[in-house]
């Protein structure tokens, strides 16, 4: 679980203390491959709260999300069509599904801990 979080820290550093600009003909690719990361992050997330994470799995899935999504992209380019709008379709789909799977564990959780709470204290 430290991996996904140690990586999202040390990312937001690199990007706060270095004074990088994107080209605007990448600006696409950039934000499929930081929606794709984000997705990867958040279902990593939810996996081990729901005690099936495995790092290997998560490495793989999110290296080969951000290749899936700067090739989308690229492919989009040279055919003339936006493909890069299908990918941040739908991994901001998946984002939301996994986000709301996490709210629905934390909530069973904080309720079951309320639970015991109260039959213990009666």
């Amino acid at each position: 679980m430290w991996l996904p979080v140690l990586g999202l820290i040390i990312g937001v550093a690199i990007g706060f203390l270095t004074n990088f600009t994107i080209p605007n003909e990448y600006s696409n690719y950039l934000s499929l491959a930081v929606l794709a990361a984000l997705d990867t992050l958040i279902g990593g997330i939810r996996a081990h709260l729901q005690g099936a994470y495995d790092e290997l799995v998560f490495v793989s899935g999110f290296f080969f999300n951000i290749i899936l999504a700067i090739s989308l992209a690229f492919l989009g380019v040279h055919l003339g069509v936006d493909l890069y709008l299908v990918g941040m379709f739908a991994f901001g789909v998946r984002l939301f599904q996994n986000i709301a799977v996490i709210r629905r564990i934390l909530l069973t959780k904080w309720t079951i801990s309320r639970e015991k709470k109260k039959k213990s204290e009666s």
